[in-house]
């Protein structure tokens, strides 16, 4: 298993797993240093096969949120070329760590 991570940051969240292999996403935990704000986390998928296959794999009100976890009910298949995008406003500024977790796979 890999984790890609963005730790002691403040400002928006926008973290792209890319890892131009064929992989699985296991999980993404997201901690803010207080209570957020409004606003939606999303997690979709920027598909390397073009827009009509993207899609929004999860989405998270942050306004009273100081912990998110995202564990799908099975871990999510990607091909070369997909990336999984994570992003959020963050406009209350708070400082956030976030860990996306996946692993390689071969897919067939």
């Amino acid at each position: 298993m890999r984790a890609q991570r963005a730790t002691a940051e403040t400002g928006a969240i926008s973290l792209t797993i890319n890892p131009g292999i064929n992989f699985r996403l296991i999980a993404i935990k997201v901690h803010l240093s207080a209570v957020g704000g409004a606003g939606n986390l999303t997690v979709t998928t920027d598909a390397n096969a073009g827009a009509t296959y993207d899609a929004v794999l999860t989405l998270q009100d942050m306004t009273a949120v100081t912990d998110y976890v995202y564990i799908p009910t099975n871990p999510v298949p990607f091909v070369a070329g997909d990336k999984v995008v994570i992003a959020w406003a963050n406009a209350g500024n708070k400082t956030y760590g976030i860990e996306a977790f996946w692993t390689a796979d071969n897919l067939g």
